[in-house]
């Protein structure tokens, strides 16, 4: 007796067929929800926060700034992007800002913080700053923050982006001063007035 071939019943054929086109729909509609789905997480955690801070105080009309987590996916690492501030707006409004958004993210526990504007990474401040910002402000001496606050900055390649100076407090706060102004012309200053142009 000779063996033959099993035969595939056309239902079989169907079936299978059937679980193909299932499978590829799976596929093709969970690439279409994941991405709104990772933008939504982002805004309910992080954006519509920021969005609360600029629109609650009045002097940080003008500002825009999208913040999300590191490639949208990375909890660990915020992203604080500034997209563009109004000619009104003072180094003193986008830093204001920052740690205001700072004190209501203060429970969150980030490794980095990313300075952006426009989407480039401009310095780097350490989570464990960046919360102690959200926790002291409102407490702590805002000329004292902002004193401080650029020895805090690495550049995006780890490097320290300014030295802790020590010496008279008269020339340690000017050079602190000098430092703060020259974070915000490279954060962003630079580039603003060059887009007005």
């Amino acid at each position: 007796m000779e063996d033959k071939p099993p035969t595939t019943s056309m239902t079989d054929t169907t079936k299978s067929i059937k679980r193909t086109k299932r499978t590829w729909l799976l596929i093709l509609l969970s690439l279409a929800v994941i991405p709104g789905g990772i933008y939504t997480i982002n805004y309910l955690q992080l954006q519509q926060t920021m969005n609360q801070v600029l629109t609650t105080d009045t002097r940080n009309a003008g500002l825009r700034v999208n913040v999300h987590y590191g490639v949208y996916v990375n909890p660990s690492v915020l992203i604080y992007d500034l997209r563009s501030l109004a000619g009104t707006n003072s180094k003193a409004d986008v830093f204001r800002s920052l740690l205001q958004f700072a004190e209501k993210m203060k429970t969150k526990k980030f490794d980095r913080v990313e300075l952006a504007f426009k989407g480039t990474t401009k310095f780097v401040l350490d989570g464990e700053y960046f919360q102690e910002l959200g926790k002291e402000y409102g407490t702590q001496n805002p000329v004292w923050t902002m004193n401080h606050f650029p020895e805090n900055l690495r550049l995006p390649n780890g490097q320290r982006a300014y030295e802790t100076w020590t010496g008279g407090w008269l020339g340690v706060a000017g050079k602190q001063i000098e430092d703060f102004n020259d974070m915000h012309d490279k954060w962003y200053m630079k580039e603003a007035l060059r887009d007005l142009r």
